[in-house]
């Protein structure tokens, strides 16, 4: 009877998978295996492996890895002091509003931030250096990616480093450690799954980004999820866009599982 029940309680979660999750995928397949014209064909398949399409998957996960790294550094050290600040629960909200803030605001905001009239090239003229070109250039690219990501990459480790029991550090302290030996030694591997998961939150999101490297990089950045819009928008070929989207989701999986990111649970003792 306790089945049955549960059985019922977990069908909306199965329609829902189905639904919006594996139906999607199946289609997008399918249609990958049409040209332009409605053919059955798998020239789409041989085309991506093309030196043009390897170029752009190697940029996109290039870029996809720049951006993980950077939002990591940047947050580990902000997830460590928020543990050990007052009022932690306010600069965590703090953190979590701008994700509540529409994706393309965002991005037209920067746009109003580094543009030649904006308060960065203002405030280089005040200080003698003229104006400059910031937008436009992957490292204007790199620097939006890393605001929009980061808080999901912080609170993942701010999770893992509340979960983390004191003692532990304290004992490494009275036996002798230092401060960059306990880190190494005993902080860093106790969090690994929260940093594990901070960069699956960011790295993968960022393979498929097309948005801001039009607003923000000006195309001088080209990734497969530019490549995917084109298809679909301008091109029309959906075909070959259904091909790249393919290719990204298996890349994606295959990145999960060797993260262990399927079915691996996290022990704290």
């Amino acid at each position: 009877m306790q089945a049955n029940t549960r059985s019922i309680y977990m069908l909306p979660y199965y329609i829902w998978i189905v639904l919006f999750v594996i139906a999607p995928v199946v289609l997008v397949g399918y249609y990958s295996f049409f040209d332009v014209d409605g053919n059955l064909t798998l020239q789409n398949y041989r085309t991506f492996f093309t030196p043009t399409y390897l170029q752009m998957t190697i940029s996109s996960f290039w870029y996809a890895f720049l951006v993980t790294l950077f939002s990591l550094l940047v947050a580990y050290p902000a997830a460590y002091l928020l543990t050990r600040t007052k009022h932690r629960q306010l600069w965590i909200l703090l953190i979590i509003l701008p994700t509540w803030i529409n994706l393309l605001l965002k991005t037209y905001a920067f746009i109003g931030i580094f543009g030649t009239y904006g308060p960065i090239n203002a405030l280089l003229g005040t200080f003698g250096f003229g104006e400059q070109q910031l937008l436009f250039n992957a490292s204007s690219f790199v620097f939006v990616s890393v605001y929009i990501f980061i808080p999901f990459m912080i609170l993942p480790i701010y999770n893992a480093l509340e979960e983390m029991n004191p003692t532990l550090v304290s004992a490494a302290r009275d036996l002798g450690a230092s401060g960059w030996m306990t880190f190494r030694r005993v902080i860093l591997p106790l969090t690994m799954a929260g940093v594990k998961s901070g960069c699956m939150a960011v790295f993968i999101p960022s393979l498929s980004l097309f948005m801001i490297t039009r607003l923000i990089a000006g195309n001088k950045v080209i990734t497969l999820g530019t490549a995917i819009e084109q298809h679909f928008l301008v091109t029309q070929d959906w075909g070959m866009g259904s091909t790249v989207a393919v290719v990204l989701i298996i890349a994606m999986a295959v990145i999960m599982i060797l993260s262990g990111g399927f079915g691996k649970e996290v022990r704290h003792d």
